[in-house]
């Protein structure tokens, strides 16, 4: 008699889509309630009152339209990545390399795009972004076999100009009005968390677009979200050009130089906050690079599909716990602290348990919640500690140690087997530990000077 081994592929439940859709739904709806009950009344609100009264809520709309631009941008090229790497004959070996290219050239070029955009302007810099998607697009179109070797470098450029030009041109801008209405700051902080959260929703929406231009016919369809991709960075183009006149004041090389080792370099408060995006950043890419294969361990079947918008969500509802705990007049260090140590203690219980699927799944859905709130949170403490005319150079160069630790760990897993998958995620969770007394030690600097609240200016008019 013959047995039948039934095998399922495991998906999460609809209602968690509905949870984290709702869920989020409820935090917007009654944060206005909760504003008008708590807040000071000299407090504006995204939410209360402003609707298209100043030039500053204008652009805030004009730019979180764009940002979600740029960001469907990022994530459309990932939506078949693998696999069309394997399609056009990529070896395993090769996509080694092909990872070693692309964090190579953010480690080596990308550190320095940074201090260029200040020094160029940042309109211009973003003007780049755009420019490089629209070269990828067009080569993979225009190319029978693209250069995938070129692709690499034009797309690991542009990730890390999207790192920092998108946050330095929307703090400049602000600055430009905010400054003289008095509510500078909390404009800041609803476009920080809304950054993250327009991010994370276009991240699922690529998704979308990718899965429904390539269609049922993968290898026909293949190429089809490169239409998309040049359609839209043309239309990024456009919209960059026409809508900014790109005068901002900038200074020469001798003075950036000179204030960037006053101000980045000799201010400890600063080391902290940079070592702690350095470990973010860090332990975001070991967690994608690894989290696939952690969940189909042991032979599983799993629907990645479904389990990547479930991952985004609960950021984007990460996201939405911000104003509620900003308003709350919680220190930002303390809530960054806590984040820090509740991601670490998740990815620690991951390196070394191999639970059942929805478990994992459940402390992904937490570990992304956190990055959530702990991104518009660091950004916020950049406002406050960063000047303006410094922002690009200190988060770009920030981001350094994470890309070098990257190449070390892929290079000794992908070519020299030394390193197990489970030591790279307690590495990430080690950094997320240093992450957390980053921001102890930075709470302590805090009490030992005058915190300001509006960030320090170069310029004095």
């Amino acid at each position: 008699m013959g047995i039948v081994i039934e095998t399922s592929i495991w998906e999460p439940s609809s209602s968690v889509f509905i949870f984290i859709f709702f869920s989020s739904f409820l935090l917007l709806s009654l944060f206005p309630f909760y504003l008008s009950k708590h807040a000071p009344t000299t407090k504006s609100s995204a939410f209360s009152d402003h609707p298209f009264s100043s030039s500053s809520p204008r652009f805030q709309l004009y730019f979180l339209l764009l940002y979600f631009l740029a960001s469907v941008l990022e994530g459309l090229w990932s939506v078949y990545g693998e696999f069309e790497l394997v399609y056009y004959g990529i070896s395993k070996e090769d996509t080694v390399t092909f990872m070693l290219i692309g964090f190579g050239a953010a480690l080596f070029v990308g550190s320095l795009l940074g201090l260029v955009s200040d020094l160029i302007g940042r309109k211009k810099t973003c003007l780049v972004f755009f420019i490089l998607h629209l070269i990828v697009g067009i080569l993979k179109m225009v190319a029978p076999s693209p250069s995938f070797w070129v692709a690499n470098l034009c797309l690991s450029l542009a990730t890390s100009i999207f790192s920092f030009s998108f946050e330095t041109l929307a703090v400049v801008e602000h600055d430009k009005v905010d400054s003289k209405l008095g509510h500078r700051q909390d404009i800041l902080n609803e476009t920080f968390w809304l950054m993250t959260f327009f991010e994370s929703a276009s991240l699922i929406g690529s998704q979308v677009i990718g899965n429904w231009m390539v269609g049922g016919n993968l290898e026909k369809g293949i190429g089809s979200p490169s239409i998309a991709a040049t359609l839209l960075a043309i239309l990024g183009i456009t919209c960059m050009s026409r809508h900014y006149d790109g005068t901002t004041k900038i200074m020469t090389f001798k003075d950036y130089r000179m204030s960037f080792s006053v101000y980045i370099l000799g201010d400890r408060r600063i080391w902290l906050l940079a070592c702690a995006q350095a470990c973010l950043h860090f332990s975001i890419a070991v967690f994608w690079i690894l989290w696939a294969p952690t969940l189909v361990a042991d032979g599983r079947e799993v629907f990645l599909g479904l389990i990547y918008p479930c991952l985004l969500g609960a950021r984007m509802l990460g996201s939405t716990v911000f104003p509620w705990l900003i308003n709350a007049s919680l220190r930002t260090e303390d809530c960054l602290t806590c984040a820090f140590v509740v991601q670490a203690l998740l990815l620690s219980i991951i390196a070394y348990d191999y639970e059942e699927i929805g478990v994992l799944v459940t402390q992904f859905s937490l570990y992304h919640a956190c990055i959530g709130l702990i991104l518009p949170l660091l950004a916020r403490l950049r406002t406050m500690y960063v000047p303006n005319e410094l922002r690009g150079g200190m988060i770009s160069l920030s981001l350094a140690p994470a890309n070098a630790a990257i190449l070390f760990i892929l290079m000794q897993r992908g070519y020299y087997r030394t390193i197990e998958n489970s030591t790279m995620i307690v590495f990430a969770a080690v950094g997320l530990f240093m992450a957390a007394g980053c921001m102890y030690v930075l709470k302590r600097e805090a009490f030992k000077g005058d915190m300001k609240e509006e960030p320090i200016s170069t310029f004095k008019d």
